[in-house]
């Protein structure tokens, strides 16, 4: 079994907080988070394949097609937005790093035509990251 690891980077913003709450109880959950003009994150996003070589091609997947696959699923709907406000996948959920790599999961699943969807690697910060492998 084959591991192929794409790397990508983006840029959002956003706020969190529940809506249910009051601010003072999204300060006392979530603290400086839940600032109300919100603040961003330079993410780092891994996404891992996992399968089999293709013995005519000698690749599980060809890399350019991985990252045009994450950039049109993923990237591009991510980078430099509102997580709260612009996201489509991300609407009536907190966005935090955990909802964020579950609706990356749900974005890719099923659009990678060789091998499978193995891992979903967040980084919010150099020192705090979520892992995801599905259910």
């Amino acid at each position: 079994m084959i591991y192929i690891t794409r790397r990508e980077v983006f840029s959002a913003s956003h706020r969190i907080y529940n809506p249910q709450l009051s601010d003072e109880e999204n300060f006392s959950l979530y603290g400086k988070c839940s600032n109300p003009n919100g603040h961003g994150h330079n993410y780092t996003l891994e996404v891992t394949i996992t399968g089999e070589v293709n013995p005519e091609t000698g690749y599980l997947i060809d890399l350019k097609k991985l990252k045009s696959i994450i950039r049109e699923n993923v990237i591009d709907k991510l980078d430099h937005k509102n997580l709260n406000l612009d996201v489509d996948f991300l609407k009536d959920k907190i966005p935090t790093s955990e909802n964020i790599v579950l609706g990356i999961w749900n974005q890719l699943a099923g659009k990678i035509p060789n091998g499978k969807l193995y891992s979903i690697k967040l980084y919010e910060t150099e020192n705090n990251y979520i892992e995801y492998r599905g259910e």
